[in-house]
């Protein structure tokens, strides 16, 4: 089997894990993962968070957002062309849905420098014990996150995780993974 073709094997059997589990048993996951979130020292210091708007299936991160983007500058991804821009949240009601129907920002996606995240959190379709992603296949997070220096933090259910999945070179490595039952790194 190909690296593409256990990527692709394993994004199938992460899919049929999800659709198992009832959209209330997700959300209490999500819930639990990011109450570690909230307790985790690198998002109690960062005030400027790189976040995302999840699609369902994904750790739901929409109370999540609601509740912090008055206390921290929170920035979501918006998508533009094959890359990931990142813009300001200001409140539920100044979203719209872009690229494969993920809310985003409506305001024009350009951030000054000083805007720069302190801390990327990011979903994925599998995570590993070694801090790896698996994302989507598209790439647009290992291009957005291609600057090792920021920490980031995958976020997932733990059926997501895996002792190891397969990676490529360019993959960029996690500086932890927290799922609603336990926190690597």
């Amino acid at each position: 089997m190909t690296l593409r073709e256990e990527k692709q094997a394993l994004r199938k059997e992460i899919a049929a894990l999800k659709r198992g589990y009832s959209v209330q048993a997700l959300q209490t996951y999500s819930q639990k993962a990011l109450r570690h979130l909230e307790e985790d020292e690198l998002f109690r210091k960062a005030g400027c968070v790189a976040l995302y708007y999840a699609l369902p299936g994904e750790v739901q991160t929409a109370d999540f957002i609601e509740k912090w983007y008055k206390v921290k500058q929170i920035l979501l991804p918006v998508v533009v062309g094959d890359d990931l821009s990142l813009q300001r949240y200001i409140g539920k009601d100044h979203l719209r849905k872009g690229a494969f129907d993920i809310l985003e920002p409506e305001t024009t996606p350009i951030l000054p420098e000083t805007s720069y995240p302190e801390l990327f959190i990011v979903p994925g379709i599998a995570f590993d014990r070694q801090l790896n992603r698996l994302g989507r296949g598209k790439g647009y997070y290992d291009r957005l996150l291609s600057q090792p220096d920021t920490p980031a933090i995958g976020v997932a259910f733990s059926f997501q995780l895996r002792d190891r999945i397969p990676t490529e070179p360019h993959d960029r490595k996690m500086t932890r993974i927290i799922t609603d039952s336990e926190i690597v790194g």
